[in-house]
Formats: C-alpha cells, sequence, structure tokens
C-alpha cells in the first residue's frame, strides 16, 4: 500500500495544512477506529467528541465547522468528498474486466461493439445493439434487440436489459437490475384483467447509477426517463412513463408509480411510496417510509402517511403521543360532569 506526507495529501484535495506536514500517512479510516498512521475526516458535528477520543495521525475537517481540533488537520470546503479523494489515493479502484469477448458469449453478428469493450461469459446481445467503447458487460447478462448502451459503462452480472432501451455514458448497473421490463398495465373487461400492450422504452441518461435488483418499467407508449446523474438504491422500483430529475437519489425499497414526474435534485428515503400521476417539485425532500398521495412543490420537506409538510407531521405525532393522557383526563371530567349531573338532579327534585 502507498504512503504519503501530509502535505503531498494537503496538495492533492486542494486543502488548508494545519500541523507537521511531513507526517507519513499510511492509511485512511474512521474516525472512531483510526489508529497511528491514519487519517480521517469529521464531516458532521454529531461525531466533534471523537476529536479528542480518536488515534489518528491527521483529520479532514469542513471549513465551514468551528471546532478545536487538536492534531494536525487539513481544512477542505467538503470533508466527505475530499476523504473519498483520499481513500482513493491508497485504495485505487481495480480494473474489473479485461478488454475481450469471452467465448461463451452470445453476440448477434449485426452488432456494433466498440473499442476495449469486456464482454464476459454466458452474455447474450440480441441484433442490432450497440456498445460503447470501453464498456464492461459482466457474466449472464442479456441485452435484448435494439439496445444502445453508451461508453465506459459498467453492467455487472445478471442485468436484463429489455428491447430497444437506451442506456447512457458512464453508467453503473448493479447485480439483478432489470431495465425495460413491462409495466403494470391491465384492463378490466368482463370480471377479466386483460394486458394492455408496453411499447415504449426506457431512456437512461449519462452518468447513473443504478442499485441491485432494481426494476425500471418500460412506458406504455412513450418513454420512461432516467436523467443525468440519478443515483437509484438497491430494489427501487420505477414504473412505467416515470420520469426522475437530475441528480435525484433514492433510498432502498422506494417505489414511484406510473407517470409521476419527479424533478431534479430530488431526495427519496427508504420504503416510499407514491401514487400515480403527480407531481414532486425541485429539491423536494421525502422522509423515509412516507406514502405521497399528492404532488409535492419544489424545496418542499414532506414526511409520514399521507406525507405532510414535515413540521405539521411533526406537531401531528406530538398529539398522538398526548392521547392516552388526554384520554385519561377526558373520563376524569366525565365523572366530574357526571357527578355535577346528579347533583342537580338531586337539588331539582328537593
Amino acid at each position: 500500500m502507498p504512503v504519503f506526507k501530509l502535505r503531498e495529501i494537503a496538495e492533492k484535495i486542494n486543502g488548508k495544512l494545519f500541523g507537521d506536514g511531513e507526517i507519513i500517512i499510511k492509511d485512511a479510516a474512521k474516525i472512531e477506529s483510526a489508529g497511528p498512521g491514519d487519517i480521517t475526516f469529521l464531516a458532521n458535528l454529531r461525531y466533534k467528541n471523537e476529536l479528542i477520543r480518536t488515534n489518528a495521525s491527521a483529520v479532514i475537517v469542513s471549513e465551514k465547522m468551528e471546532v478545536d481540533v487538536p492534531i494536525p488537520h487539513i481544512l477542505v470546503d467538503d470533508a466527505y468528498y475530499r476523504f473519498l479523494q483520499v481513500f482513493l489515493m491508497f485504495y485505487p479502484r481495480k480494473e474489473i474486466a479485461e478488454p475481450g469477448i469471452h467465448p461463451t458469449a452470445v453476440i448477434h453478428p449485426s452488432v456494433q461493439i466498440g473499442e476495449h469493450v469486456s464482454i464476459g461469459p454466458n452474455v447474450v446481445i440480441g441484433k442490432n445493439c450497440i456498445i460503447g467503447d470501453r464498456t464492461k458487460i459482466l457474466a449472464n447478462c442479456v441485452i435484448m434487440n435494439e439496445v444502445q448502451i453508451g461508453a465506459e459503462c459498467l453492467i455487472y452480472p445478471l442485468v436484463s436489459v429489455r428491447e430497444e432501451c437506451i442506456i447512457g455514458n458512464r453508467v453503473i448497473i448493479h447485480n439483478g437490475a432489470v431495465i425495460g421490463s413491462d409495466g403494470f398495465g391491465f384492463a378490466q373487461h368482463g370480471g377479466i384483467f386483460h394486458k394492455i400492450p408496453q411499447i415504449g422504452r426506457v431512456i437512461v441518461e449519462d452518468d447513473v447509477e443504478i442499485g441491485a435488483n432494481c426494476t425500471i418499467d418500460r412506458a406504455t407508449m412513450g418513454e420512461t426517463i432516467i436523467r443525468k446523474g440519478v443515483k437509484l438504491d438497491n430494489l427501487v422500483h420505477i414504473a412505467h412513463n416515470v420520469e426522475v430529475g437530475e441528480s435525484t437519489v433514492m433510498a432502498a425499497q422506494a417505489g414511484i408509480s406510473g407517470s409521476t414526474k419527479i424533478g431534479h435534485h430530488v431526495m427519496i428515503g427508504g420504503q416510499v411510496g407514491t401514487v400515480g400521476h403527480i407531481t414532486i417539485g425541485n429539491y423536494a425532500q421525502i422522509g423515509a417510509q412516507s406514502g405521497v398521495s399528492k404532488s409535492v412543490p419544489d424545496n418542499e420537506t414532506v414526511f409520514g402517511y399521507p406525507a405532510r409538510p414535515i413540521m405539521k407531521t411533526k406537531r401531528i405525532e406530538a398529539v398522538l403521543n398526548q392521547l392516552p393522557d388526554l384520554y385519561k383526563k377526558i373520563r376524569v371530567m366525565e365523572k366530574e360532569l357526571n357527578i355535577l349531573k346528579n347533583t342537580a338532579l338531586d337539588n331539582s327534585s328537593s
């Protein structure tokens, strides 16, 4: 493993160094487990007390934090991101697959394959597909007819990309994801659900990452669109004709119903569910396990079931927590009212 002087690290991440720049740094570690020779980071004030206890030789700190740092440190604009850069200095990304086509791959003669492409064992690629330069398609993937995949993509094992879908550049798709599965569309007639043909496609733009076992349905007509820079956690479901705006992130098990339009830079927590045909505004945030039953404005933070503005939800929860005590008070008041009523009746009869 490489080693670096602290000043070399500061230069690499464009930070301001405080302390001995000749200290030798051998590894990067979390603040609670770092030891001598390690560099760590502080990006959240919840962990500021760890600065006193840490055994790290140095720490990267966000310049916006007003904390006393008792050890050599580097002030940066974004400690979390800069620590990632340092981490990659010690643990550079390894090459997953060498260029070449495995002899067990089944590739239609009409497929156009770019330069330095890797295609793994048992991959199946249908007719008239296009695979961009330096893309890696690992074992047991299925790429159906008329699919376009851009340059420098990484498609992990057991991914399926259905017919006519378009994948942009530098897209990462993790194990078991399905791109372009049929949307959930049925017409009920005579007590029977009849399948509506799903003839649209999915478009995934550049720099998207799709987690393991995600499913993105093709449009009934037209397109399901995942815009540039979107990040989907594992087990996310995107229904037909949904549009997800740029740089939106969704945590695991979120489910977005059909024809929902999601703005850019939206944050959606785990196990969120939405109804269909609504709009979620730009920079909106939706708390985990929320049920979104109506459109959400730009910059709004909602939470709960049903999802409401977060401060309103907190007030409702505060009242709900008081219900047992309120119930007891009401019972006492009922008893007191009954006593007063009986007393009044006794006085009137006398």
